[in-house]
């Protein structure tokens, strides 16, 4: 991780936080601010519930936290490998040369088959039957 891109993931992190802060804090203060003017303290409270009026975030929040997005955004494709190419051809070469030849499929072609457990079970059987047979003898 260079320098750059590790600076702008803990900017980009610290303004997305201060921007989710920013928008709590904007939010409690709009409900209570709603709530004194729905029901003032002089008078009896009533039992019907209105809902407060949505406000909208003040600009400097939501242009903190798109800017916040964009810095992350850089930060993590500054920090990004190199990208593995697309034709198959220039990909085949690639992994045929980092395993020594072979190809991609070298894993595929080299697997061990289907397994005859009949077989195998046969061939036990009979082991076993020879080696009581050698030892009463």
């Amino acid at each position: 991780m260079t320098f750059l891109s590790r600076a702008l993931l803990v900017i980009g992190t610290v303004l997305l936080s201060h921007a989710c802060y920013s928008a709590y804090e904007h939010a409690s203060h709009m409900s209570a601010i709603t709530s004194r003017q729905h029901f003032p303290s002089s008078s009896v409270h009533s039992t019907a519930s209105s809902s407060p009026a949505p406000t909208a975030l003040p600009f400097d929040i939501s242009i903190e936290t798109v800017l916040s997005v964009v810095l992350i955004c850089a930060g993590l494709v500054m920090d990004a490998e190199q990208l593995k190419p697309i034709r198959w051809r220039v990909w085949a070469g690639q992994v045929e040369k980092e395993s020594g030849g072979g190809g991609p499929f070298q894993g595929l072609e080299n697997r061990v088959g289907f397994m005859d457990i009949r077989k195998q079970r046969k061939e036990f059987a009979d082991w076993i039957r020879d080696k009581g047979n050698t030892k009463g003898a």
